[in-house]
């Protein structure tokens, strides 16, 4: 929370700047849609007052204004100053707000803005993604790499290729008397090879596996990163009053 001179860390500016916003949003809101409905502003008293003694008496009617214009502005921008000022000390502190990138006790990158390191999180996360939806070797094949085309490529299989072919076949043999009986039947004739090999572009399942660990070993640093960066002090920045007083002044 902020000290006595009103400094809290930047993480604890986060962590209720969130909370701010929808708060701030949802009073907007509010008022704006309010402020569609003329008839909330408006009101009115009558008193009835007869010619004479004899006439009939009405009670007296009101209709109570409900919003007050220069009350509505005042409660909107009281809400505005709060979301303008921890806005305002959020952005301030996050100009100073740095930490380096460290893998393996080695500075990646140094002095790394909060907020360049916020957006590179992101990107991470996004790099992991993809790596992990790639496709990977079929582990049951022998692979190498062809150095013509950087795909991996499989050993040769050679399989058989066949066709059908219709041959007579007699079942009797001609005599004197009868002629031959034949009858045609169909047999696969072996006529050539496929010799097959296969390529891909797939990775070695090892090599994703290494990727992924380094992914994952960048994501840890770069949260690191950014929980060092988030423990800068964030001075309470009071520039609502001095933007928004003007309009009601």
């Amino acid at each position: 929370m902020p000290d006595q001179n009103g400094t809290a860390k930047l993480n604890q500016i986060l962590a209720i700047e969130k909370g701010i916003k929808d708060r701030v949003h949802k009073s907007a809101a509010e008022l704006y849609h309010a402020a569609q409905k003329p008839t909330l502003f408006n009101g009115f008293t009558k008193e009835y007052r007869p010619i004479n003694e004899q006439s009939e008496v009405y009670a007296p009617q009101r209709q109570r204004v409900q919003i007050n214009a220069e009350d509505a502005i005042r409660r909107d921008l009281e809400s505005q100053k709060e979301l303008i000022d921890v806005t305002a000390t959020k952005d301030f502190a996050n100009q100073v707000a740095k930490a380096d990138i460290v893998i393996d006790g080695n500075v990646v990158v140094k002095d790394a803005p909060a907020t360049f390191i916020l957006w590179l999180e992101k990107r991470v996360e996004d790099i992991r993604t993809f790596i992990t939806h790639l496709p990977v070797l079929d582990e049951s094949e022998d692979w190498v790499v062809d150095v013509n085309t950087s795909l991996y490529k499989s050993g040769q299989i050679t399989t058989h290729r066949t066709q059908k072919v219709s041959e007579p076949i007699v079942l009797y043999p001609a005599t004197d008397k009868h002629p031959a009986q034949t009858q045609l039947i169909t047999k696969d004739v072996l006529v050539g090879f496929w010799d097959e090999v296969k390529l891909s572009g797939a990775l070695p399942v090892p090599r994703k596996k290494l990727i992924l660990e380094r992914v994952e070993k960048l994501y840890r640093a770069v949260k690191v990163a950014r929980e060092a960066a988030n423990m800068a002090d964030a001075p309470k920045q009071d520039v609502g009053s001095a933007l928004l007083d003007f309009l009601v002044s």
